[in-house]
């Protein structure tokens, strides 16, 4: 009698880059919300859909390039509902100004009290 070993199938699921999908019809009329995450050299984007799920993140040099590519990038998943940045003042300022111009929403994001972040931890 043979015996059989019990496989397990595998997925593998990859997400195309917004520049991919151009022409999905749910990518072009999905609202989508941005956050970013603003550092000196560096900001960390998220792009999540109407209901909060993550459709993906990335992070970009803190440029006018990289803000235009940012920009991009997030338009690339749909239509730019708001824009939350951290940091409007300070490092995220030329980032703001660069998604206004674009014609963006921007909110500033404040961060937590810094003596609250130490108490409670960063989540």
């Amino acid at each position: 009698m043979a015996r059989y070993r019990h496989v397990r199938p595998t997925l593998l699921c990859v997400r195309p880059e917004p520049s991919a999908r151009k022409d999905d019809v749910m990518s072009t009329a999905m609202q989508v919300t941005g956050g970013v995450d603003t550092h000196a050299d560096t900001h960390h984007a998220a792009a999540l859909d109407e209901v909060g799920r993550l459709l993906g993140d990335r992070e970009f040099p803190a440029t006018p390039a990289g803000y235009a590519e940012l920009g991009s990038w997030l338009a690339g998943y749909g239509e730019l509902a708001v824009v939350g940045v951290e940091g409007t003042g300070s490092y995220g300022a030329g980032l703001t100004r660069h998604l206004r111009a674009e014609g963006a929403t921007v909110l500033e994001v404040n961060r937590p009290d810094r003596r609250q972040r130490v108490v409670r931890g960063k989540s």
